[in-house]
């Protein structure tokens, strides 16, 4: 047998009924979960354009000083451009990393800045053996020029 409209108002009235009712000024206090959700209201911190431009401007002029007296071999002066461009460069790049360090990026295998953990001596070595070796490098091939 089909059940007709009627029927079906009164399914509604019934689940109707035999749900929970709320009191007056909200539900009681047993029924609530102590879930307590933070939300962030600050916006995220990140690097704005007028923090990225000057630091992209030196990286690139300082890379083309750096580059083109070893490519091109101009003269005498060669080796005094190349370092220079190397030094910009260098300033560029310590200048992006204390910039990406105040809106709180990290150094790939470091803690966040203010958790409290200690850094692995093993990634620090890493590092520093890196930047070790490009240095050298660097300092090699404008010794060539000579």
């Amino acid at each position: 047998m089909e059940a007709g409209p009627r029927d079906r108002e009164q399914e509604r009235r019934d689940a109707a009924d035999s749900a929970p009712r709320l009191s007056p000024d909200g539900p009681d206090e047993q029924d609530v979960l102590a879930v307590e959700v933070e939300v962030e209201l600050r916006p995220q911190r990140r690097l704005r354009i007028w923090q990225l431009a000057p630091i992209v401007a030196l990286a690139a002029v300082g890379s083309l000083m750096f580059a083109f007296p070893l490519a091109f071999g101009t003269g005498d002066g060669g080796a005094v451009v190349a370092m220079l461009g190397l030094l910009i460069s260098c300033c560029a790049a310590g200048w992006g990393v204390m910039a990406a360090r105040r809106v709180g990026h990290t150094w790939p295998g470091l803690p966040p800045r203010g958790s409290g953990e200690r850094a692995d001596w093993r990634v620090i070595a890493l590092y520093v053996g890196v930047g070790a070796v490009l240095v050298a490098l660097a300092v090699w091939r404008v010794a060539r020029l000579r």
